[in-house]
């Protein structure tokens, strides 16, 4: 297939723990990954395909990108990456269309995940 004009194609965030980013994002989410050598891996599952840099600096201080994912039972997404011991930066959360709650990945990343008003 090839890419939507205007949409989102690829997605790069910062790397720091190789085998703990791969680990976690596979446990957790399912994603898989390709090495592309000591300073970038790319992932595939995600929805979005991207990667993950040693080049692109991680910011936890909410400003920076913030890569936000989908989930069908946010409370056992959120359960899923506490069981990694990841800290969890914001717990569950009202937003206008739903919920979600953020985290900060093994390379330093802040990741959110929302899902549907009803989930809790």
């Amino acid at each position: 297939m090839s890419p939507t004009h205007h949409a989102i194609n690829y997605i790069e965030l910062s790397l720091g723990d190789t085998q703990a980013t791969q680990d976690f994002y596979s446990s957790v989410f399912g994603w898989s990954f390709q090495d592309w050598g000591p300073d970038y891996i790319s992932f595939s599952g995600a929805g979005l395909e991207g990667g993950f840099s040693r080049q692109r600096p991680a910011s936890t201080s909410g400003q920076g990108t913030l890569m936000v994912l989908y989930s069908n039972d946010l409370s056992a997404t959120r359960d899923a990456v506490k069981a990694t011991g990841r800290p969890i930066v914001e717990d569950i959360f009202d937003f206008p269309g739903g919920r979600r709650f953020h985290f900060v990945d093994p390379s330093g990343n802040e990741v959110a995940v929302w899902g549907q008003a009803a989930d809790a």
